[in-house]
């Protein structure tokens, strides 16, 4: 028996037991709430991470896309210099008997856009997939150094 009464609807609470498993949402009843579906649709599209370096030869990007191969992920590039990355992670199937405790793992659609800057070179880019990790490198256009001549100088 709880000796706090609860206020937020007849299930007794136990929020302030340290050892109790429940976990208090204060969303729950409104109709905004981190409802499974709208959290499947988003947490693919949020937790695509994306890290783009420039070398003194290229930009290059990597992604982290644990659990999908090359071929549910699309690189493709738009007329206006827009390097897109996009993909789908597949919900895992689920089978009446099993008994789910914790679904962190994100699924759904992803897309990410990055504007290319003006020395890339559109026809050169390559994208590679190795152990979840899509790494896609665009070379730059190489600046000619102006040569640089020393003068004598007499006095």
């Amino acid at each position: 028996m709880s000796l706090i009464p609860s206020f937020f609807g007849s299930r007794r609470s136990n929020i302030l037991d340290p050892f109790s498993l429940e976990i208090w949402d204060p969303f729950k009843d409104f109709p905004f709430s981190s409802e499974p579906q709208f959290a499947k649709e988003t947490s693919a599209l949020v937790n695509t991470r994306v890290d783009w370096k420039e070398t003194p030869e290229a930009h290059v990007f990597k992604a982290d896309l644990p659990g999908l191969n090359k071929e549910e992920v699309k690189v493709e590039v738009e007329d206006d210099r827009v390097l897109q990355i996009s993909g789908e992670r597949k919900v895992e199937k689920e089978e009446k008997k099993d008994t789910w405790h914790r679904v962190e793992r994100s699924s759904g659609k992803f897309l990410r856009r990055f504007r290319l800057p003006e020395n890339a070179k559109m026809d050169q880019i390559k994208a590679s997939m190795e152990n979840g990790v899509l790494t896609v490198t665009v070379p730059k256009v190489e600046v000619k150094k102006p040569d640089v001549k020393s003068i004598e100088i007499f006095g």
